[in-house]
């Protein structure tokens, strides 16, 4: 079978151009037909020899993926499906663009399913099934027909990204580089349950955003809804954020999502100021979306205002992440359940 070339970084291109002795420069030319020209025929690189592109199209092919569905909300939101896996073991990924006035964000997947069982999170339901390579992440990006539009990227999709690491520095590589498709590196926003040392690689090896789920401030409650805190505290967490000297452009975010009558209150707000003391950061307020079987329950406009003023009054800089798409079940891990299901009933 053919190797596919859709995916790979300009360091992984050489080694394809050494393996078939063509000249090292071929590798970046490669590169920017893929990425920057979208080529899908090594036969429209007009700039290589007419003999390496046939020696590519004998052994390569650069294998994009078109989404197999797309939902549209009423608010612009789209959801796009992805089938990952063999037509035996079918299982689903999902995209999210989120279109605004002065900008347009898309939201990755990394993983299908997640090994993280976050108790807000339908992705966590489905359990672990597999890794996404670097390939898969961008095509999520690639074959979008609003690709040109897209201004900021977010891993924050299915899965856990600093879980499936490599594959992730490599998509966001990609994203980035010159040869590929040349986005701001302060337009994407790689996020984690904290991975304290996937974390510390990440932020040695790339200079994109990082945003860390907190969603308490307090050890033990936590622990209830993230089962990583037994593994990774949160105070170890900051612990490690503060030990680097990030510049001024790269930011650290912590998303909190607000569940109703549980994680609001003033003594929480008191307690993130604490641990928050002395750390440049936002914290970004989300709003629970349901989910089957979850006890948790959304909190009221009203309780996110006010929580969102107790964090400013202690001098948190805090955001209310707008709700989207909510008719079209934006939610991760939402979207594919369904498609699951549907396609295999018996096992749900």
């Amino acid at each position: 079978m053919k190797t596919p070339l859709f995916g790979k970084t300009l360091s992984q291109l050489k080694l394809v151009t050494d393996e078939l002795n063509l000249p090292r420069y071929a590798a970046e030319q490669i590169a920017r037909w893929i990425y920057r020209g979208h080529l899908r025929s090594f036969s429209d690189m007009t700039n290589l020899p007419t003999s390496a592109r046939s020696v590519l199209d004998e052994a390569f092919l650069i294998a994009p993926q078109l989404p197999d569905k797309v939902t549209v909300s009423s608010d612009g939101t789209k959801k796009y499906l992805f089938a990952a896996g063999s037509p035996e073991t079918r299982r689903y990924v999902e995209a999210a663009y989120i279109p605004e006035t002065e900008r347009a964000t898309l939201c990755l997947s990394t993983q299908v399913g997640c090994k993280m069982g976050c108790l807000f999170c339908m992705t966590g339901k489905q359990g672990f099934q597999g890794q996404l390579s670097a390939g898969e992440i961008v095509n999520q990006y690639d074959s979008l027909p609003e690709r040109d539009q897209i201004t900021n990227i977010v891993y924050m999709g299915m899965g856990e990204p600093l879980d499936n690491l490599e594959p992730v520095l490599d998509s966001v590589e990609i994203l980035t580089a010159e040869w590929g498709y040349g986005m701001s590196p302060s337009r994407i926003t790689v996020s984690t349950v904290g991975l304290i040392p996937a974390m510390k690689n990440y932020l040695e090896r790339s200079s994109s955003h990082l945003a860390v789920s907190m969603h308490s401030p307090f050890e033990d409650e936590r622990r209830q809804l993230m089962p990583i805190q037994h593994v990774y505290p949160l105070s170890e967490v900051l612990e490690t954020l503060r030990s680097y000297d990030l510049p001024r452009q790269r930011r650290v975010s912590f998303e909190y999502i607000v569940f109703g009558g549980m994680n609001h209150s003033m003594n929480h707000a008191k307690e993130m100021a604490r641990i928050l003391q002395g750390l440049r950061c936002r914290v970004n307020l989300i709003r629970f979306h349901p989910i089957p079987g979850s006890p948790l329950l959304p909190a009221s406009d009203g309780q996110m205002i006010e929580f969102q003023n107790m964090l400013k009054a202690k001098g948190i800089l805090t955001t209310i992440r707008r709700s989207r798409g909510q008719d079209i079940l934006a939610a991760c891990g939402l979207l594919s359940t369904r498609e699951l299901v549907r396609l295999n009933p018996a096992d749900y």
